[in-house]
């Protein structure tokens, strides 16, 4: 079996005899709890569809709606059609409630298991659905949006880590993925939902925002049906529940290294008693950034601008409304693809060169929209022509294409595989906040920069692509296969840089996590 436990160092050549196998149980189970990206892409990808619904606007919106039949009698600019602050409260509002839930979700991953708050994040999403769904107010569609807020918070905090806590490291990188996997798959689905229920008068937007508790109902199962992981069962005190679950997923009953390993690790963590505190300690600091800054850096790179309202921007690029929605399917199916690519990928070639890839082909892409819409105008309102409108989908999918390999499920993969046990829960609500906090701020903003900065938007996201490629080449260490329990040892303790801030006489003890 693959190391799970913080414990001295040299327990590590037990674990290196062990029996384990890669078993189907395994599989299934991480199958199952990645199904909660499902309801996560499919919160980002519907609401840029509800939110070009005619019906919709005409309900809940209706300066924007008469804004809209404006320019469809050539009258107004495509930039700005919607931009309206409480239009991007509906999509941002979400995210505002996924920070402070996360941080109760927190305390129920450690305290009451990876399981519960899963169970407690499917809850929270058919509660919002079914608000969303049957909304006759703006009171009722923004307090579903909060509810499926909450189930965010605590779905992001639950399952990354249960999918590092149960993955051997040779396979870690794609198990991991999976969960982005199914964001992607979310996010392609709410487009083929959105475009069919356009066509469906007048109440085709409840029919999008329904269908949500398909992927709600999908992950309740799912977490009610999968283990809780060992780790955290023996965390609690439910030490024989945690060797069945442990042999299981081990197909072995030859567990006894694993089994001390997690014993140790407990015990280490367990003398943490204010985890956010340790969090702050000088040798937890390098995933203390690299969590923060990969979450800024992910939303940076504008991805969310592009995936919260595609439809929205395909119809300010000068396409109609199901041509829009056709295109938003394009998106997401390259989405998908591409996701399937880093997969394969992140365990043989690393983090390192996706990402620094990726920086290079999301930047030339960025570059050419920018460079084209702005040569490219048909008259004095900047609106731009319907080829110029097709060649910048095709550079948006190759923008897409490169985030999908990698800073979308490597965001989320790198900080879950380098916290130590006793600070590991209390690392993902910072990994989770962060992340929430700027796609937020991006859903809150992004209509808005469209209207006043119109192309120039592509050209501001493309300077924070080169700056983040360049915080990867000098900073960013390669995790690749390296067992989760030896991070400090064989990764930031070798690191040029980082290397000054890991405590040579503490590593034995406690820089070893679960894996």
């Amino acid at each position: 079996m693959w190391p799970r436990g913080g414990y001295p160092l040299e327990a590590l050549e037990v674990s290196m005899d062990s029996e384990a196998k890669i078993t189907p149980i395994l599989i299934i189970t991480c199958v199952l709890v990645a199904t909660a990206g499902l309801m996560f892409g499919y919160d980002v990808g519907n609401s840029g569809g509800v939110t070009s619904m005619d019906d919709f606007l005409e309900k809940f919106f209706p300066s924007v709606f008469r804004r809209k039949l404006m320019y469809d009698n050539n009258n107004g600019s495509a930039y700005c059609l919607f931009n309206s602050q409480t239009l991007q409260v509906f999509t941002s509002s979400l995210y505002l409630a996924g920070i402070i839930a996360t941080f109760f979700a927190s305390h129920t991953t450690r305290h009451l298991g990876r399981k519960l708050t899963m169970v407690v994040a499917g809850f929270f999403f058919i509660s919002g659905v079914v608000l969303g769904a049957a909304a006759q107010n703006l009171g009722m569609l923004f307090t579903g949006r909060i509810f499926l807020g909450c189930g965010v918070g605590f779905a992001n905090q639950a399952v990354p880590l249960f999918l590092s806590e149960v993955a051997p490291a040779k396979i870690r990188g794609g198990l991991n993925i999976l969960f982005q996997l199914n964001v992607t798959v979310g996010i392609l689905f709410a487009n083929l939902v959105n475009y069919g229920a356009a066509k469906i008068h007048p109440w085709g937007w409840r029919l999008s925002l329904g269908s949500a508790g398909i992927p709600a109902f999908l992950l309740t199962i799912g977490a009610l049906l999968v283990d809780d992981t060992p780790t955290s069962l023996i965390e609690r005190g439910r030490i024989e529940e945690g060797k069945a679950v442990l042999k299981k997923l081990c197909g072995t009953d030859n567990i006894e290294s694993e089994l001390k390993e997690i014993m140790e690790a407990t015990r280490v963590a367990q003398q943490v008693k204010r985890p956010f505190r340790e969090l702050l300690q000088r040798h937890n600091r390098p995933p203390l950034v690299f969590a923060i800054f990969l979450q800024i850096f992910q939303q940076l790179t504008g991805i969310n601008a592009i995936m919260f309202y595609s439809p929205v921007l395909f119809i300010s690029l000068g396409l109609g409304n199901d041509a829009s929605l056709y295109s938003a399917v394009i998106s997401g199916s390259v989405n998908v693809l591409s996701t399937l690519v880093s997969i394969y990928s992140v365990d043989r070639v690393g983090r390192r060169l996706l990402l620094l890839e990726a920086g290079v082909q999301m930047f030339i892409s960025l570059v050419m929209i920018t460079v084209v819409l702005h040569w490219n105008v048909i008259d004095n309102s900047g609106d731009p022509s319907q080829g110029t409108a097709l060649f910048v989908i095709v550079m948006i999918c190759t923008y897409i294409a490169s985030f999908a390999w990698s800073w979308g499920p490597l965001g989320w993969l790198i900080p879950s595989e380098t916290f130590q046990l006793e600070t590991r829960s209390a690392g993902q609500s910072v990994t989770v906040c962060v992340n929430l906090l700027f796609t937020f701020s991006i859903a809150q903003a992004s209509l808005s920069m469209l209207c006043h900065l119109q192309y120039g938007i592509f050209a501001f996201f493309a300077g924070w692509v080169v700056v983040m490629t360049v915080f990867v080449y000098f900073f960013l260490p390669e995790t690749e296969n390296v067992p989760i329990e030896e991070i400090s040892e064989k990764v930031w303790k070798k690191h040029w840089f980082w290397k000054r801030f890991i405590d040579d006489d503490r590593i034995p003890k406690t820089s070893v996590t679960s894996a």
